[in-house]
């Protein structure tokens, strides 16, 4: 087929395998299928049971569940009803966080919550601004390329079939991609407003190229999915179901193939057998204590709980927690350096309009010698809502009648961001505190600092953002500094004395458990994470369904 009739069809072409879009209501935002979806019992031995439904967890989940496997899935949050619990207003979307209690520290804190943590069915995609491009292949080659970091066991052609497949799923909008690995996309670019042109022409000016997109956004319908109506409202869950995440990506098909998800069910410890494998997991709903039986356990909780609930699955056999003989369990966690540089206009730029991510950059996304630091960063825009817009000039120092002023004058900025790619540190980690949360686990603790290439990637980023509005015409900039996108914490390695869990996700030393999340990345990449995220568990599925995981028979998983 064309790209020009693939073009035109894009709105009735079904993903294969994957009937999620044509299973949702014209009508209703809820996802089908919740009230009829499979029930196990607790005493029975499901095939796999799944720790989260996010990015990593929902896509496993039905991709499996297509192959006909039992399957259970915990979730800490509850099953959202976008016409119900969602509302178009930053101040009422904060049950989207993950608001539990965590303690930060180290020399440069992380703030916990909004941009990098989720809680509910979807994960944190529900409230993601939406960008989902592709690693490049230089990050699975870090340490070979430019003597940092770590390499990943796995290559990015490994990993290539699947972004290109669940590119279609959510499906993803935007030009074609000249950077890393160069290649289209399913729906054609979203039109960008007055803002990101004004940026763009800015950028020319410098000899910076930026591209539409990439965002999991429809262009035109899809399936029983809409056409964005440009709310600007992404990161307060899309009330319409333009916005792919997997509530409406991948849980519908799941359900309707025999998924079961139990929502508010937090889970507290993964249970041991005598031959030191993973029998199940005990959790907590309302208060009351619950024990699901499992041949095969998958942790998909992110880089924060994730950890936690390992370090806290603690043994005589395992008496420093699940996996962590090495005590890597936590270690290497991740942030991106995410600043952010505001221009004012003479002309009203209105930055809430359209999805906030519309155009980017990956130019400066590979290794420059000459710029004093490895690796590099990507440009994007960004849309901040006023209650986001009044901590970006806060930030920048401005109290009392000067932040009324800039509040009123919000409609002439415009704001460009940046995702600097900082470097896995073992002493970034991931701990459990000494308080406990209302389930009686000890809350997670995260320390965080960054190295002096950390912070000179930042700096040469902010430099550039200032450098592009100043010559688009900006009267006056202001500047945030501020972090994204958890991964790390459980690394993927090629041998048990550099990581967590081998290539295919399974943990070292427990043989029927896995992890599916972000945390099982060595390094982090200049590229949101949520693509990548989901690309590693469809691939993780494709090898269990085709019992290709321990394929020497030693440690091969139990299947259905």
């Amino acid at each position: 087929m064309s790209t020009r009739s693939a073009t035109l069809l894009r709105g009735a072409r079904r993903p294969p395998d994957n009937d999620s879009a044509f299973l949702l209501d014209r009508h209703r935002r809820a996802v089908p299928g919740r009230e009829t979806m499979a029930r196990h019992r607790e005493d029975e031995e499901v095939d796999m049971l799944i720790v989260g439904c996010g990015a990593g967890g929902a896509t496993l989940a039905q991709r499996l569940a297509r192959r006909g496997w039992r399957i259970v899935v915990l979730e800490a949050g509850p099953f959202w009803d976008p016409d119900e619990d969602w509302v178009s207003d930053e101040a009422g979307s904060h049950d989207l966080f993950w608001n539990e209690p965590r303690v930060i520290g180290g020399t440069d804190p992380v703030e916990l919550g909004k941009n990098n943590s989720g809680r509910g069915v979807g994960g944190s995609m529900v409230h993601f601004a939406g960008f989902v491009p592709r690693f490049h292949p230089s990050d699975f080659e870090v340490r070979t390329r430019d003597g940092v970091a770590a390499d990943w066991p796995i290559s990015y052609a490994d990993l290539k079939p699947h972004y290109e497949l669940v590119e279609r799923e959510l499906p993803a909008a935007g030009e074609h991609w000249p950077w890393g690995n160069p290649h289209g996309y399913p729906h054609s670019p979203h039109p960008v407003a007055g803002g990101a042109l004004r940026a763009m022409d800015g950028a020319r000016k410098l000899g910076i190229e930026f591209k539409v997109g990439p965002v999991a956004i429809a262009n035109g319908s899809f399936g029983n999915r809409p056409h964005c109506i440009y709310r600007g409202l992404c990161l307060q869950g899309c009330k319409v179901n333009a916005k792919g995440s997997p509530l409406v990506t991948h849980v519908p098909d799941a359900l309707a193939h025999g998924v079961e998800v139990r929502d508010g069910a937090m889970a507290t410890r993964i249970e041991i057998d005598e031959a030191g494998r993973a029998s199940g997991v005990t959790y907590v709903v309302d208060g009351l204590g619950h024990h699901q039986r499992a041949a095969t356990v998958v942790v998909a909780g992110y880089s924060i709980e994730t950890p936690r609930l390992l370090l806290h699955s603690t043994s005589p056999r395992f008496p420093d927690g699940l996996a962590n003989g090495n005590d890597l369990v936590g270690r290497g966690v991740m942030v991106q350096g995410a600043p952010q540089v505001a221009g004012r206009f003479p002309e009203e730029m209105r930055m809430y309009k359209a999805p906030p991510p519309e155009i980017c950059s990956e130019q400066f996304y590979e290794t420059d010698r000459a710029r004093g630091f490895a690796r590099g960063f990507a440009l994007q825009t960004v849309g901040p809502l006023p209650i986001a817009w009044a901590e970006h000039v806060l930030a920048d120092g401005h109290w009392g009648q000067a932040l009324r002023e800039y509040m009123r004058d919000y409609n002439h900025w415009y704001t460009l961001g940046a995702l600097s790619e900082l470097l896995p540190l073992s002493e970034n980690r991931v701990t459990l505190a000494d308080g406990k949360d209302v389930n009686g686990m000890p809350v997670a603790r995260m320390d965080y600092g960054q190295c002096d290439n950390d912070r000179a990637n930042i700096a040469f980023a902010k430099q550039t953002l200032h450098d592009i509005l100043e010559a688009a015409g900006a009267q006056d900039v202001l500047t945030i500094d501020r972090y994204a996108h958890l991964v790390g914490g459980c690394a993927m390695s090629g041998s048990q004395e550099t990581g967590v869990v081998d290539s295919d996700h399974r943990t070292w030393e427990v043989p029927n458990l896995f992890v599916a999340d972000g945390s099982v990345m060595p390094t982090q990449g200049s590229a949101n994470p949520a693509l990548t995220i989901m690309a590693l568990a469809s691939r993780l599925a494709e090898r269990l369904g085709d019992k290709r995981v321990g394929a020497d028979g030693r440690r091969r998983v139990a299947v259905a």
